[in-house]
């Protein structure tokens, strides 16, 4: 997503749809969880055709639509979207797979490590200067990984997968030269038709879950789109209005409620592998953190 466009302070309004955003990425499992004995294909089929409706209206409620239209007749802009809606398709595939086979820890450590991954890629691809707590805090993330691949056995291929695909993303969303609201619909458009045709050969072949007797699953599917699109377009608002440091903290709050969730009301099991790694983490979130405040805080006092 795009970064907040001011360092000057944070608006009452801007922080309420953050907090909002986060807390509705944070109960997400809760709901994808309902929908564990569907196809993840099927459920990010769903979240595609519903979504698009609304990206659509607030669109047009926003007077945008014509950067929208500008976009799909460029074929440079339109490749760099098809790039980031393939991004983003894997990304929820990921997570839904993760929700509904008892993996919503592992997505949790993903989306703790992916603001450390995103300020590496900076550093490495657009030669960012990293700050010694930047650089600490990185470490602290990737021995992390290291200690879960060690004691597990295996890489946590769900932390990595999303990490990778939501970093990458956000990178390329950088050189995307539309806003938040557009570039989202423009990608919800690129995917449509796919995930249309998705969903009428699964209704041909009998394997589909909507519309076909359980009145609750097709609920579920529908809302698959209110709970995808309404967070990240009040995100896109609320990124406005807040400076960077406010965000980059507060972004913390969806993974530490879905970390509760999943040892909480999932029992998912927290074994010496995260006793070690989450603490890890959470110092390198911290020391992340604090890097953010002391960056802002001088250039506020720089610009005074």
């Amino acid at each position: 997503m795009n970064a907040p466009t001011t360092l000057s302070g944070d608006s009452p309004r801007g922080l309420m749809l953050a907090v909002a955003t986060y807390v509705i990425w944070g109960f997400l499992p809760l709901f994808m969880k309902q929908l564990a004995h569907v196809p993840p294909s099927e459920v990010i089929a769903h979240r595609v055709l519903w979504s698009l409706p609304i990206a659509l209206a607030v669109l047009l409620w926003q007077g945008r639509w014509a950067d929208v239209g500008a976009a799909l007749r460029r074929p440079r802009l339109l490749a760099m979207a098809i790039v980031t809606a393939a991004l983003i398709s894997v990304n929820w595939m990921i997570y839904v797979w993760a929700v509904g086979n008892n993996h919503a820890l592992d997505a949790a450590l993903g989306y703790y490590i992916n603001p450390l991954f995103s300020v590496a890629l900076g550093a490495t691809l657009l030669h960012e200067r990293l700050s010694r707590a930047q650089v600490a805090a990185i470490v602290l993330a990737a021995l992390a990984v290291v200690v879960l691949t060690v004691q597990l056995g295996r890489l946590p291929m769900v932390a990595i997968g999303l990490t990778l695909t939501w970093g990458i993303y956000a990178l390329c969303k950088k050189s995307l030269p539309l806003g938040p609201t557009q570039g989202f619909t423009l990608e919800v458009l690129i995917l449509t038709p796919f995930a249309l045709a998705f969903v009428i050969w699964l209704s041909a072949t009998g394997q589909s879950h909507f519309a076909a007797g359980n009145a609750w699953d097709t609920i579920l599917l529908i809302g698959c789109g209110p709970v995808t699109a309404i967070p990240l377009i009040c995100y896109a608002m609320a990124a406005k209005q807040l400076r960077l440091t406010t965000i980059g903290i507060l972004q913390y709050i969806a993974p530490t409620m879905i970390f509760v969730t999943a040892v909480l009301i999932f029992g998912e099991p927290f074994g010496a592998a995260q006793m070690i790694a989450f603490p890890m983490i959470w110092a390198g979130v911290i020391i992340y953190s604090l890097s953010l405040l002391r960056t802002t805080g001088a250039r506020r006092r720089a610009a005074q």
